[in-house]
């Protein structure tokens, strides 16, 4: 135990004195995901708030045609601009989000009291044209059915009439469980914390040493090359859970800078959350840290290893990109899958919706398990003689 707790120590205190480490494991890590989110967020809500409650600038043709319908959208936020001459154009070419066009025929259908056709031209696939266009269409609809209502009871009808069917929205979601959903990169970001965190320690404990030829005379020392690994892994994965509590920790101060009352969401990233969060994530402090020194394990400098593990970056990303791409209930066999279990264990927690004990601890089994496992493979890797041997 004391020569694993040297071994512990001697890489810790080592690498504290890297800078390279230090910034990628304890400020880059850490840092990145809450400042990125907290500026993302308020830039893009702002934006869209901007959108869905300011005043709507469209630009309309005809608007000649249909004074009435034109004071109509004046009061519900609509600031005609003047029409363009090549209404298509503007529009793929983002000149405008949407532009209304009023048919010459408008007042003469108006009049008969058959329906008059306005167009919207907008272009679905550019970025931020749907709230404008939504907004538009909704002004629209509803002078449609005012008027409509008020052709009835010049007619002697009821409005209810032409209501045939009316759908009643019940929406079960609740403040927190909205804001889970615009929370659900925040796994991502964990996972990323902790690879990044141990990610430089192993290449340099293992292909950096070996570069430097110091890993032949410490294994020359009569401690078992087990007892060595054990250490090193036990430094690595000491800076990846401090990059990690200080991820959780900064997205728990960013919370306070998102705009969640003008979306009617609460955050809840106290310490609860952080300490359930990052005990879920316990697991693959171990499976990164086997992994990441096995791997370096195999390249011949820092450099290659530092590329093999760039590469091998991928992989922590991938239930994320499953997850939003095909969106499947959580079932409890999940939480035995190494990554997956940590991205559906801290979603549920996000949304408020509690994770059992049970799960937890079978995520921290398996996940230990398959840290197991590896380890017994890099072990073997340890106690072959051309591991310490420079090329």
């Amino acid at each position: 135990m004391s020569a694993m707790l040297t071994v512990w120590w001697k890489e810790v205190r080592e690498n504290l004195r890297d800078k390279r480490t230090v910034f990628s494991a304890l400020i880059w890590g850490p840092l990145f995901g809450p400042v990125f989110f907290a500026i993302m967020m308020n830039t893009l809500v702002t934006h869209e708030l901007n959108k869905a409650e300011g005043p709507l600038k469209v630009p309309v043709i005809g608007a000649q045609y249909a004074p009435n319908l034109i004071d109509a959208l004046k009061q519900q936020g609509l600031v005609p601009q003047a029409p363009l001459a090549d209404p298509d154009k503007a529009v793929r070419e983002r000149d405008a989000d949407v532009v209304l066009r009023i048919p010459a025929d408008y007042g003469k259908a108006w009049s008969k009291g058959e329906p008059a056709q306005v167009e919207l031209i907008y272009d679905a696939s550019q970025q931020g044209s749907n709230t404008p266009t939504k907004r538009l269409e909704g002004m629209l609809k509803q002078y449609g059915s005012e008027q409509g209502a008020l052709r009835l009871l010049a007619r002697g009808l009821s409005p209810s009439v032409a209501v045939p069917l009316v759908v009643s929205e019940r929406d079960q979601s609740t403040p927190q469980s909205r804001a889970g959903l615009m929370l659900g990169i925040l796994p991502y970001f964990f996972v990323f914390a902790v690879y990044l965190g141990g990610m430089y320690l192993a290449i340099d404990l293992t292909a950096g040493e070996r570069e430097r030829q110091s890993l032949e005379p410490l294994f020359a020392n009569p401690v078992a090359r087990w007892r060595i690994l054990v250490g090193k892994l036990g430094a690595i994965g000491a800076f990846s859970l401090a990059s990690l509590v200080l991820t959780a920790v900064g997205f728990s101060v960013a919370g306070h800078f998102l705009p969640a009352e003008k979306l009617g969401m609460t955050f809840d990233l106290g310490a609860r959350f952080i300490g359930q969060a990052v005990l879920l994530e316990l697991p693959l402090i171990a499976v990164f840290a086997v992994l990441e020194t096995l791997v370096a394990a195999f390249a011949k400098s820092y450099r290659e290893a530092q590329t093999y593990l760039s590469l091998l970056m991928i992989v922590p990303i991938l239930p994320s990109m499953v997850m939003s791409l095909m969106p499947v209930k959580a079932a409890p066999w999940m939480y035995a899958v190494p990554l997956l279990a940590q991205q559906i264990g801290v979603s549920d927690l996000l949304r408020g919706t509690p994770v059992s004990a049970a799960s937890i601890g079978m995520a921290l089994v398996t996940g230990f398990a398959f840290a197991a496992v590896l380890g017994i493979i890099t072990a073997q890797v340890y106690r072959s003689e051309r591991l310490a041997i420079s090329a």
